[in-house]
Order: structure tokens, then C-alpha cells, then sequence
């Protein structure tokens, strides 16, 4: 990470009592879905993935405020809620970016086998405390699979909180899929915003998924 110039005395944001909101809207994953279906992989880790990449994509999703000054990851790292077939155990996994990886599907393979692992118990899972999560070069994602929703609002863990948090939704009949994003005004406005959901829909869009 690196320290940044930002004045935030300045800002027009940083006194009020909560600077989170959120935004959602839909993204085409046909592209993506027939790929997974076709070669047996996993449309969630794979979705995973995408917004990972896109939200690395956006400088200003990466900044957080620590010890009173502004400082600009190089990426975020995921986590994401994960469940077992039963739905009866609930972790939470950190992964990598993709781009530690010679490609995208031995990250999926990554992925899959670590999920794998902390369901069984073979691994510890991911967790740290809510108040925490700012200090740390992460950002949530989860997946809401059976609602194909219009909007999304998140708890408010404390008010000038930074981390985005992203949650994408079922597919509809149209291959289209709800994401939501909740960020901070303190740093992201509606440009950086429109550049995550562009860079997403690349990202489904992907040459290797032709």
C-alpha cells in the first residue's frame, strides 16, 4: 500500500453520519454461464473472479483511511461467504487475486479446492473483526443465488466505513444478473462507479469465454 494525497478536511463527505450507499444494477453473464456449463466449472467462483478484477480495476475502490490518513492498496484481496451443499456450515474464505496465477482456471481451481477444504475443517477460515475489515486490503463479496433482486441495502457496521461491499444475484431467463455495490462517498462518486460495472461487464465478457 502507499500513502496518497487527499485532503480530507475538505472533503464535503467526511462529517456526515454515514457516507455509505449503495447502487445496483444488471449485468449480462451469457457469455459466462454457457462457458461454465460447457466446460464443468463453477459460475459462482468464476463471477467471483470477475468482480474481483473489476473492482481492483478502480483505484478509489482501493483507498481506505488509516490513522488518519489516506492510503491506496496496490489490490484487494476477496472474501466471500461460503456455504456446504446442506447448507448447514457457514465460513467465510480469503482468495487471491487471479492475476497470481498463471490464469484464470487454475485460480478457479484454487478456489474451489480451498473452499472446499475450510467446509470440510481441513482448513481455518477467514475471519476478523467487522471493525477491522477497513485496515485490511479486502473487499466482501457474496452471492445471493436464489433472489433475483432490484436493490440491496448492507449494515452499517460504522458510518465513514470504506470497504466496498458487493453482492450479485440469481440469473434470470435473460442471462441477466443483478450486482450490487455499497461504497463510500468519501471516495467514490458516480464516474468510479459506472467504471466498476464497464470493467465488470468485460470482465463477463471475457475472450476466453467465446
Amino acid at each position: 500500500m502507499r500513502e496518497i494525497e487527499f485532503n480530507l478536511e475538505e472533503n464535503p463527505f467526511i462529517n456526515f453520519l454515514s457516507t455509505r450507499y449503495a447502487i445496483s444494477a444488471r449485468i449480462n453473464v451469457e457469455k459466462l454461464w454457457n462457458w461454465c456449463h460447457e466446460n464443468e466449472k463453477s459460475f459462482f467462483i468464476m463471477s467471483l473472479g470477475c468482480l474481483l478484477n473489476a473492482t481492483n480495476s478502480v483505484p478509489e475502490l482501493r483507498r481506505r483511511i488509516i490513522d488518519g490518513k489516506v492510503i491506496e492498496y496496490e489490490e484487494l484481496e476477496g472474501v466471500s461467504p461460503i456455504m456446504d451443499e446442506d447448507n448447514d456450515i457457514y465460513r467465510e474464505m480469503r482468495v487471491k487475486t487471479p492475476q497470481e496465477f498463471d490464469d484464470i482456471i487454475q485460480w478457479h481451481d484454487y478456489v474451489k479446492e480451498l473452499s472446499a477444504d475450510i467446509l470440510c475443517g481441513e482448513k481455518e477460515g477467514f475471519f476478523i473483526e467487522m471493525e477491522d475489515r477497513d485496515r485490511t486490503n479486502i473487499v466482501n463479496l457474496s452471492c445471493i443465488p436464489w433472489i433475483d433482486f432490484d436493490t440491496l441495502t448492507n449494515c452499517v457496521v460504522y458510518g465513514n466505513a470504506i470497504q466496498p461491499l458487493i453482492t450479485w444475484g440469481k440469473v434470470n431467463e435473460k442471462y441477466e444478473m443483478s450486482v450490487s455495490i455499497t461504497v463510500s462517498h468519501i471516495f467514490v462518486n458516480g464516474r468510479e462507479l459506472g467504471y466498476f460495472f464497464e470493467n465488470a461487464q468485460k470482465e463477463f465478457d471475457g475472450e476466453l469465454f467465446d
